[in-house]
């Protein structure tokens, strides 16, 4: 089973390739399936539909997912190309604590359309980690522990996903260094432990890579940890924004789960549910 479990298409404000392309990419490369996770960022985006919707200098709205074009689309290019990959719908859901209450309505509306779910922590308090908003005014010890505060309380509130993606997102925009991971730790292994019990998973991002990380997206420790706690649920995405990345490092990121870490078994998602494929 080759597959790409987090792709981006123009129903993401940071991408402007129209899903077809993903798609047609995605078959060149011989996957078998795919799944498309286009942004929601509650608390600094709106809606497509909501008023007063930011528009950046070269006219293209910063705004989340348009909903129902989205599932349509989907739905479309299942009809053409289904013969040849299967095509999953999903969401990044960027969430913060106090954007819980909108993506639980967002889930409820939709849940029948979804397979796939990814929890991601993009910002705190509403400011950016790759503006530096967020780290700006704390030390390194702050600023991390902040960041996996918030992600372990929304572990604790939030069950309507999947797996959490890119866990230690905070490593690609952390001026500082790479953060010991002996200091987080303990917060991790807490956060995986409410994962795996509420039956959720991780998700190991290749684009490590083209962002030039030391390590793996999460790091190497923190999977060696999830694979100690008893973690099976795993998935595999590029992230890719643009079809020169889909499925960047598919190859390498299955040896290291395999032959590094462990790992015999990753999954893919349909209607909300796992399924598990040797690696």
């Amino acid at each position: 089973m080759k597959c790409d479990y987090h792709l981006h298409s123009e129903f993401s404000d940071d991408s402007d390739t129209p899903m077809e392309q993903q798609v047609e990419r995605a078959i060149a490369l011989g996957l078998d399936e795919m799944c498309f996770t286009d942004h929601v960022d509650y608390g600094i985006k709106k809606d497509w539909n909501e008023p007063d919707i930011s528009v950046r200098a070269d006219g293209t709205v910063l705004a989340n997912v348009d909903y129902p074009r989205y599932f349509a689309r989907l739905a479309e290019l299942r009809r053409v190309y289904g013969g040849r990959i299967a095509i999953r719908g999903g969401l990044e859901f960027g969430m913060q604590q106090h954007t819980v209450p909108r993506y639980e309505a967002l889930y409820e509306k939709y849940r029948d359309e979804l397979d796939f779910v990814l929890l991601s922590v993009h910002q705190v308090e509403d400011r950016e980690f790759w503006t530096q908003e967020f780290q700006r005014g704390r030390t390194q010890d702050e600023y991390n522990l902040r960041y996996y505060e918030e992600v372990l309380a929304l572990t604790r509130q939030y069950h309507h996903y999947s797996v959490l993606a890119h866990l230690d997102l905070l490593v690609r925009y952390d001026e500082q260094g790479v953060y010991p991971f002996a200091k987080i730790r303990d917060i991790v292994a807490e956060i995986m432990t409410t994962a795996i019990r509420d039956g959720k998973g991780i998700e190991l991002n290749t684009s490590s890579w083209h962002y030039g990380l030391a390590d793996t997206q999460p790091s190497r420790d923190i999977l060696r940890l999830y694979r100690d706690l008893g973690g099976r649920i795993l998935t595999i995405g590029s992230d890719a924004h643009t079809p020169k990345y889909v499925a960047d490092h598919m190859d390498d990121a299955r040896a290291i789960l395999r032959d590094e870490i462990g790992f015999t078994e990753f999954c893919t998602f349909e209607r909300m549910e796992p399924k598990f494929h040797k690696l």
